[in-house]
C-alpha cells in the first residue's frame, strides 16, 4: 500500500506542447515489485498518444513505438475501486525490437513448435533487438490518469550497444539510420494529394525532385517509395462511404472506426436528436495554434436546402486571415442544451491538449444563436457578423432585378437601413418603408416579405445588441462558404446529399484534404493539376490591399476601379457594405475587393462616415463612463482605457491633434446620443450627463464590444496600409491588459481631475 500511496501523491503532469517526450516530464523513482525501482510519471489519459508521438520523434534516435501487448476491461461494467486495479494495460515497444533479425540475433518463436528457417522473412533492418519500451496503466481508482512506467529508455540491444539510429555505426547506409515509418505529416500530405486527384507518378516525381535538390535522403520521409503510395491509392479507390444500407447503422459503424475524429456523438433515438461532432488531429492543432488569444467564428447553416442535416462549422483565421475549419457539427437545428453539450466536449478536448488555451472572441452569424451558452463555455466576448444577411440579400437582388438602376436603388436603401439600425437610430420599421419605395421590383418585394419579414426583428435585435465583426471577417467567411460549396456540393448524383454517411465521409476525406493543402507551402508545385474545387488564394480584403489608390476614380455615386492592369470595374454606392459591382465575384452575391477598396479609400479621405463597428466601439467606451463604478479601480481603468486608446490611435496614425479631428469623433458619438454626451477622446472630458436615470450598469454586451473590437483591431493592424483606418489604431488593448494597467498608474495624476469631476456629477 505504501507504493500506491506514493504513486497517488505524485502530480499529474500535462505539458503545454502538442506532443511531448520523456525529456519534458519529471520522473520519480518508486519501489516496485521484486525489489525493483520503477521510473514512473503520471499524465492525463487523453494525452497518451501525444506522449507516444513525442517519444517517437527523438532526434538522437528517431523511431516509432508499436503496441506489443494490450489488455483492458470493458468500460460498461462497474468495478470495485481497488487501489491497484487496472482498467487498461498497454505495452509500447520500439519498432526496432524486441526481435533481432541481425546475424546471430534472437527471434522469439511464434509458437511452441517453431522451427528456425534458413531465410528470414520480413525486413531484416526493421528488427534489431532494441530493448526500449514502456508501460501505460489506466487505473480503476483514477481512470482519467495514465501511469507511465519507463524503466528501459535507452535504444540499445541486450549487449547494451546502440542498435539503430545515428549512434549505431553498423546502421550507416541502411534504413536503420532513420525511423521505421514515414511521418504522419508526409502520410497526410500524400493522402490529401491522392484525394484531390493527383496521380501516384506525379507525387513520386515531385518527391524525388525535392530529395535530389537537397542532396540526398536525410530522414525517413525522403525514402518514400512508389509501392507505399500505390498502396494508399488502392485503399482509397476501394473504400466506400455506404457501410450499410441503413444510414443510421452506417453512421454508427463510421463513428466506431474513426474514434479519433469524433469529439461528440449522440445517436438516433426518440428522445434525443442526432448530433455528430467531427475534428481531426490536424484541425485540433490548427484550433490550438490559430485560436489561442484570437477569434473563433461560426458558420451555422451550410447546406440547409440540399443536405439531410446542415453543417455547423467552427473556423479560425490563419496568418493571412483566411478561414480554416477546425470542427464540423452535423445536426438538425438543436436546442440550447444540445449546443452546450458539444461545445463543452470540444472545449474539453482542446484544454486536454493545452490547458492554457483561451479564445479571445466568438463570432456568430445567426441571431438565434445561444449567446449565453457560448459565453459560459468559452468565457469570451461574442460578436455578430451579418455576412449571411448581406450575401442572401445581394444574391437575390442580382437574381430578381435585371435592371442595374433597380439593383443600386434597393442596395442603397438596404445599406442605409442596416447602418441606421447598427447605430441605434432605427428599428425594423425601416424595412417596411423600404418595401414601399421599391415598388418597381415586385419579385424582390415578395421574396423579402415571405422570407425575411417574419424574422427581421431577431436580426435587428442582434445588430443593435451585439458588437459587429469587421469587413475583413465577412470577406473571410464568404470565401470559406464558397470553398465549401465547390468542394462538397459537387456530386452528380443528388441522392447522395440525403445520406449522412456520405456527408461525414466526404468531410473527413476530400474536403479535409483541400483545406489541408491550402496551408501546404508546396501546393504550387501541383498547380497544373488544380481543379475547380481547389479554389484558394487571398480573401477579397487581402486582394483589396494590392490595388493602389491611383487606380480608383470616384465620380458622384459611382466609381471605377482598375484591377489587373487593364480590367476596369464600375462600383455603385461606394463605401457601403451593400454596394453593387460589375465583377463576377459580386455577381455571385459576395463582397468583392473593389467594394472594399473603395470603402478604404473613402474612409481614408474622410469622405465617408466611420464604420458602424467603430461607432459601436466608441459608444461602448461612453457607456463605460456612464456606468456607476463597482469600485474606484473599475472607474479608474475605464477612464484610462479611453485615454489610452485615443493616444495609441494618434501615435499610429501620426496625425496632429487638431480641432478638426476632434470634431469628427465628437460628431460620430453625437450621432448615437446627440443630447446626452459629448466626449473628446483626446483625453478631455467635456460633459457628463447630470441625470442618474441615464446611468446604466455594465452589461456583458458592453464588455463584448470592447474586447471583441480590440481583438479585430489587432488582427487588422498588420495588413491595413491606410493611416486613417477605422480600427487600426487600437492595438493590443485587450491582449495587453497588464500593460494598460501600468499605463493607468503612470497617468494617475492626470486622471485624478477627471475622476473627481465624474464622481461629483454622478
Amino acid at each position: 500500500m505504501a507504493r500506491w500511496d506514493q504513486i497517488f501523491s505524485l502530480p499529474v503532469q500535462n505539458p503545454t506542447l502538442p506532443e511531448f517526450s520523456s525529456a519534458d516530464l519529471v520522473w520519480s523513482k518508486v519501489e516496485g515489485y521484486r525489489d525493483n525501482i520503477d521510473r514512473l510519471a503520471l499524465i492525463p489519459y487523453t494525452r497518451v498518444r501525444d506522449f507516444v508521438r513525442g517519444e517517437s520523434s527523438n532526434k538522437d534516435c528517431p523511431t516509432s513505438f508499436h503496441v506489443e501487448a494490450r489488455r483492458h476491461k470493458s468500460k460498461a461494467k462497474k468495478y470495485k475501486a481497488k487501489v491497484d486495479g487496472i482498467l487498461e494495460y498497454t505495452l509500447y515497444w520500439c519498432s526496432f525490437g524486441p526481435d533481432d533479425n541481425r546475424k546471430g540475433g534472437f527471434v522469439r518463436p511464434c509458437r511452441t513448435t517453431y522451427a528456425p528457417k534458413k531465410n528470414k522473412a520480413g525486413r531484416p533492418n526493421s528488427k534489431r533487438g532494441c530493448r526500449c519500451h514502456f508501460i501505460m496503466k489506466r487505473l480503476i481508482a483514477e481512470p482519467t490518469v495514465a501511469l507511465i512506467i519507463y524503466n528501459h529508455d535507452k535504444h540499445v540491444d541486450e549487449k547494451g550497444l546502440p542498435c539503430h539510429g545515428p549512434q549505431d555505426k553498423k546502421a550507416a547506409g541502411t534504413r536503420a539510420m532513420f525511423a521505421p515509418y514515414i511521418s504522419e505529416d508526409l502520410r497526410l500530405r500524400v493522402l490529401s494529394l491522392l484525394y484531390v486527384g493527383v496521380s501516384v507518378e506525379t507525387i513520386m516525381q515531385r518527391h524525388n525532385e525535392s530529395v535530389e535538390k537537397q542532396g540526398g535522403p536525410s530522414n525517413r520521409d525522403d525514402l518514400l517509395t512508389q509501392r507505399y503510395v500505390r498502396r494508399l491509392e488502392r485503399s482509397i479507390r476501394r473504400s466506400t462511404y455506404e457501410l450499410d444500407e441503413d444510414d443510421d447503422v452506417s453512421i454508427s459503424m463510421w463513428v466506431e472506426s474513426h474514434q479519433s475524429h469524433v469529439f461528440f456523438y449522440e445517436g438516433f433515438s426518440d428522445s434525443e436528436p442526432f448530433s455528430l461532432g467531427i475534428q481531426t488531429e490536424w484541425q485540433l492543432q490548427q484550433m490550438i495554434r490559430f485560436g489561442n488569444c484570437r477569434l473563433l467564428a461560426s458558420d451555422s447553416r451550410f447546406g440547409t436546402n440540399k443536405l439531410k442535416y446542415p453543417i455547423h462549422s467552427l473556423v479560425v483565421f490563419d496568418s493571412e486571415n483566411k478561414a480554416i475549419p477546425v470542427a464540423w457539427i452535423i445536426a438538425p437545428r438543436v436546442s440550447s442544451g444540445d449546443a452546450y453539450r458539444w461545445m463543452r466536449a470540444l472545449c474539453n478536448r482542446v484544454h486536454a491538449k493545452d490547458p492554457l488555451w483561451k479564445v479571445a472572441g466568438f463570432i456568430v452569424d445567426d441571431p438565434f444563436a445561444d449567446i449565453t451558452t457560448i459565453r459560459d463555455v468559452f468565457q469570451c466576448p461574442v460578436l455578430f457578423s451579418f455576412w449571411r444577411l448581406r450575401h442572401a440579400w445581394h444574391k437575390n437582388i442580382i437574381k430578381r432585378c435585371p435592371d442595374t438602376e433597380t439593383r443600386v436603388e434597393i442596395s442603397r436603401h438596404l445599406g442605409q437601413a442596416v447602418d441606421k439600425i447598427c447605430r441605434r437610430q432605427g428599428t425594423a420599421t425601416l424595412f417596411e418603408g423600404l418595401l414601399e419605395d421599391v415598388v418597381n421590383s415586385p419579385e424582390f418585394v415578395d421574396y423579402f416579405r415571405a422570407v425575411w419579414s417574419p424574422r427581421i426583428g431577431a436580426w435587428t435585435s442582434a445588430l443593435q445588441t451585439l458588437p459587429l465583426a469587421s469587413q475583413e471577417i465577412c470577406a473571410a467567411m464568404e470565401l470559406y462558404h464558397y470553398q465549401m460549396k465547390r468542394r462538397l456540393l459537387n456530386e452528380r448524383d443528388s441522392e447522395a446529399y440525403q445520406r449522412t454517411d456520405w456527408l461525414v465521409d466526404k468531410l473527413g476525406t476530400k474536403v479535409h484534404s483541400y483545406f489541408w493543402l491550402d496551408e501546404y507551402t508546396g501546393k504550387d508545385d501541383f498547380a497544373r493539376y488544380w481543379k475547380e474545387e481547389w479554389v484558394s488564394g487571398l480573401t477579397s480584403f487581402q486582394r483589396a490591399l494590392s490595388i493602389p489608390d491611383s487606380d480608383v476614380v470616384i465620380s458622384g455615386t459611382s466609381a471605377k476601379v482598375t484591377d489587373g492592369g487593364n480590367e476596369v470595374h464600375v462600383v455603385w454606392s461606394p463605401s457601403s457594405h451593400f454596394g453593387v459591382c460589375s465583377c463576377s465575384w459580386a455577381e455571385k452575391g459576395y463582397i468583392c475587393q473593389h467594394m472594399i477598396k473603395l470603402s478604404q479609400v473613402c474612409r481614408g479621405n474622410r469622405t465617408a462616415r466611420q464604420s458602424a463597428s467603430l461607432v459601436q466601439y466608441y459608444q461602448t467606451l461612453v457607456d463605460l463612463l456612464h456606468c456607476p463604478p463597482r469600485d474606484s479601480l473599475f472607474r479608474d481603468y475605464a477612464v484610462s482605457l479611453a485615454v489610452s486608446v485615443e493616444k495609441q490611435i494618434n501615435v499610429i496614425c501620426d496625425l496632429p491633434k487638431s480641432d478638426a479631428s476632434e470634431g469628427i469623433v465628437l460628431k460620430e458619438v453625437a450621432d448615437i446620443e446627440p443630447s446626452d454626451v459629448a466626449t473628446d477622446f483626446d483625453g478631455e472630458l467635456n460633459k457628463m450627463p447630470m441625470s442618474r436615470g441615464r446611468d446604466r450598469a455594465c452589461s456583458e454586451n458592453a464588455e463584448d464590444a470592447v474586447s471583441g473590437s480590440e481583438m479585430e483591431m489587432e488582427m487588422e493592424m498588420e495588413i491595413d496600409p491606410s493611416p486613417c483606418s477605422t480600427k487600426a489604431g487600437a492595438v493590443d488593448v485587450t491582449t495587453n491588459v497588464q500593460n494598460e494597467t501600468d499605463m493607468a498608474m503612470e497617468n494617475h495624476e492626470r486622471d485624478a481631475k477627471r475622476l473627481k469631476l465624474c464622481s461629483t456629477r454622478r
